[in-house]
Order: C-alpha cells, then structure tokens, then sequence
C-alpha cells in the first residue's frame, strides 16, 4: 500500500525507512541517493554536420523543383488564356473572328509535311496550295499566300478573314480556319476531293468520266447563286474578281462551291474598287476593268459568262494552240465566229458524245452572251442570271438584245495601251443565229 508520508509524522513508535528511525535488530540502512537528472545524449560532430547539408540540399532541390510551377501558376492568374497562337502581341485585341479556328503554324507544316512539293494542289496569283491532313484525320487545303509587307497588313488579313468568314452559301467555299504569322498568312479550306470545273475538263484522268450535261447545268446554276449572294447578300459586298472555271470547285456531289472569293478586294455599297493592279485571268476580265481598272459586279458577270463557255465548249479563255487552225486565241471571239458561220455544233465540248439537248445549249449560250457584252451596262445581275437559268425571262431578255443589236453599229471601245492583241473580245456581237428558247 503506498502511503503519504504525513501519515507517520509524530507516531514515535513507528520505525523504518520511511520514519527516519532503524527498527530494533535491524542493520542501518542508507538514505537513497540524490537524483542526478539525465543529460542530452549528444551526437558526434561529424554526423551532425553531414544531417545539417543533407537537409539543406533537400529543401534546395524541392524549392528548385517547386518554383517553375509557382511561377507558372502566378503567370497563368495574371495572363488570361490565349486562344490564338502565333500571334505577335501588338497585334490588335479587339478583333474578333467569330468560331474560326486559329492554327498554329507548327499545326499545319505537320499537316502538309512542311508544305511539301508533293502536296501541291495548284497555284495561283495569290500563292499556293496545298492539300493537308489535320491529326483529326480530316483533308484540308491550305492556301499559303504570297508575303506583302504592307503597313497595316495584319489588320486587313483579319479583316478580309472576317468578311470570308461571314459569307456561308451552299455555293461557296466555306473558310474553316486560318492562320498568321509575323511572317506567314495561310487559309485553311475543306479538301474538294472532285478538284475544280477546269479539272475535270481539261486534266481528269483517263479512268474519270467527263462530265457529263445534267452536271454542266447543275454547275452553271450553283456558280450563279453563289456569286449573287457574294453581290446582294454580304455586306459590304464581295467581288470576286476572278471568276472562272479554275475557280469554281466541285464537292462530292459535283455541286459547284466557289472559291477563291475571299482574297478578293471588298467594296463598300454602291461603290466600286480601283487598284493600281488589274487581278484576273486573261480571257476572264472584262474590257473596262482593263482599260480603267474599276472592278464591280459587272465584271465578275462578265467572267461569269466566259466560264459559262468554258463550261459548254470545255475550251480555254485563253488558248494559243487555236492559232494552229487559224482561229481566235480568245474563246469569246472562237464563240462569236462559230455562231456567225452558223456551226453551233462545233461549240459544244466533244466529250459529251451529243448526250445534250440542243435547245439547252443555245439557252446556256444566250445566258453566257448577255453576260459578255462590252458594255457592262447592258450585262445582266447575278440575280438575274440565276432567274434566267431557272426559266424566268431569258426569252424576254434575248429578244430585247437581239433587237437593239440589229440596230446599233458597233461600239468602239477605248483599248488598253498594253493590250491591243485582245481589243476583239471586247466588241458586241451583233445579232446571232440562235433560236428563242424551246
């Protein structure tokens, strides 16, 4: 039992240890010895230098490690996200660019094999394209456009992008994305698997069919309803410039898709465009875009309807091997001539075997001559043409031409200084040997 020691104070006859007082015929005992508290065991100096370095070097390589993710996680509170890539940062923040995918350049040599020769599709006045695969999986083609160096490039590129990316037809290539640089600027469009009208006339293989009437017809409609929308339902409006077969794609559906619009200038209402330097094709500009540099929507008709003819003869605008069999290098005037000899049956393109119905070809003819007149003034619309291939007032229209030009001798138009050789393609037609329509 343990017992405090209060409880044997003054009870003398206790004895013991305890008390103070040696029990009668017991040996002395000792006091217990005094407490010696224990002392810090202590480690060499050796070791407890090593443990200091180690732990240094520990909280050296964890901070080492740790701080590029701190700093990266301060930078990344500080800077909001950025949606595009490669884009140089004066550029201006405040253009927007709609649901356009921005490519990275990297994103699009992997996709065309750093733009390999072999990826070519065609090229052009504007620069080249190639054909591409996305890591999706899906083909593209990508236009790489020649550099300019201009003040203000990089505001204009987005805006022309953006004005691309607001014209949306079934008839006209739709932009999937693009891409700039301070030195790159490339657009990024759907693969056309069935390549351009002028392909498939001129360059198919020989295991491909040629197209055949019903297409044609199909093709001549849908080129037509998409640069009426180009003319009448984007604003500002778009003038493509450059209207012609090469330039008219064809999807899987062989539905014509027009392409190339976007790099065309872009005007504002009731205004027209003057540049120093004429864009087209030769055989496809019309005479007073030649001779005073005015582009509107009367020289996109007037190549409209050289393609037209392109589309019926399967012949080019523009052909020095016709000279070989004395005839006109310019298709409009190889045209004008074959009608005038009343030899309709030459015009229509061989490879159709006469699988066509004749009242439609002189229709298509009609439609492609009202459209080439000298005088822009007396082309048609756009949304014209697309009513006149629908069967709306082409009887009326051809009529009424046919009649004044009975009447009016031909016009002499100004030639350009520097075309001469081509002033031909440029005069009126009078009166042709062509029935009304059927």
């Amino acid at each position: 039992m343990d017992c405090p020691s209060c409880s044997f104070n003054n009870n003398l006859d206790l004895c013991g240890p305890v008390t103070g007082h040696p029990c009668p015929g017991s040996p002395p005992f000792s006091p217990p010895p005094p407490f010696v508290p224990p002392s810090p065991i202590s480690a060499p100096e050796g070791n407890s230098a090593t443990g200091a370095i180690a732990g240094g070097v520990a909280a050296g390589a964890a901070l080492l490690f740790a701080a590029p993710a701190i700093v990266f996680a301060w930078w990344r509170r500080r800077k909001p996200q950025e949606f595009f890539f490669d884009v140089p940062a004066e550029e201006d923040p405040e253009v927007h660019l709609g649901q356009l995918k921005r490519f990275s350049l990297r994103e699009l040599q992997v996709a065309t094999d750093t733009f390999s020769n072999k990826n070519i599709l065609g090229r052009g006045g504007f620069g080249k394209v190639y054909k591409g695969r996305l890591t999706d999986g899906s083909l593209v083609a990508v236009k790489r456009l020649k550099e300019e160096r201009t003040p203000g490039g990089e505001l204009q590129f987005q805006t022309e992008v953006e004005m691309i990316s607001m014209a949306v037809h079934r008839n006209l290539l739709r932009l999937r994305g693009f891409c700039m640089t301070p030195t790159e600027r490339l657009l990024v469009y759907p693969y056309m698997a069935n390549g351009s009208v002028a392909s498939c006339l001129r360059e198919r293989p020989a295991h491909q069919q040629p197209l055949d009437w019903p297409t044609r017809k199909r093709i001549a409609l849908g080129s037509a309803r998409g640069l009426s929308y180009l003319h009448d339902h984007c604003d500002p409006k778009i003038i493509h410039r450059d209207v012609k077969a090469a330039n008219i794609l064809l999807d899987e559906e062989f539905e014509a898709v027009v392409g190339d619009f976007g790099l065309a200038k872009l005007m504002d209402y009731k205004d027209t465009h003057v540049t120093t330097a004429v864009r087209g094709t030769i055989g496809h500009i019309a005479p007073e875009y030649l001779s005073t540099g005015k582009s509107s929507e009367k020289t996109d008709v007037f190549g409209y309807g050289i393609m037209l003819l392109e589309l019926i003869t399967g012949q080019r605008a523009f052909d020095l091997a016709r000279l070989a069999n004395d005839d006109d290098v310019m298709l409009l005037d190889w045209v004008k001539g074959l009608l005038k000899e009343k030899k309709l049956e030459m015009l229509v393109d061989p490879d159709l075997h006469s699988n066509y119905i004749d009242a439609e070809v002189e229709q298509l003819i009609q439609v492609a001559l009202l459209c080439s007149q000298g005088s822009p003034m007396d082309r048609p619309k756009m949304s014209e043409v697309v009513r006149m291939l629908e069967g709306d007032g082409l009887a009326e229209r051809w009529d009424e031409w046919q009649k004044v030009e009975v009447l009016r001798q031909e016009v002499e138009l100004a030639p350009h200084p520097n075309s001469d050789w081509i002033v031909d393609s440029t005069e009126n037609l009078h009166a042709v040997e062509l029935s009304g329509p059927r």
